[in-house]
C-alpha cells in the first residue's frame, strides 16, 4: 500500500487546495528543523514527509482542477 499523504498532512480526503496549504504551513512551521534544534533528526524526517505529501497532493489537485 502507498503512502497516505492526507494522513501525513492531517486533512480529510476531500480537502481543497486551501485546506492543504493551511495544513502544510502549520505542520511545516511546527516541524522545521530550525525550530527543533534539540530534535533535529526527527524534525528533518517529518519536514521532508510533510513537504513530499504537500507537493504530491497539491500537484494532483492542480491536475484534477484545471
Amino acid at each position: 500500500m502507498g503512502v497516505d499523504y492526507y494522513n501525513i498532512l492531517k486533512v480529510n480526503r476531500n480537502a481543497n487546495d486551501d485546506d492543504l496549504k493551511k495544513a502544510y504551513r502549520r505542520l511545516a512551521m511546527k516541524w522545521h528543523p530550525d525550530k527543533n534544534p534539540n530534535n533535529k533528526k526527527e524534525a528533518e524526517t517529518k519536514f521532508k514527509q510533510i513537504s513530499e505529501a504537500y507537493e504530491a497532493r497539491f500537484c494532483v489537485s492542480s491536475l484534477l482542477d484545471p
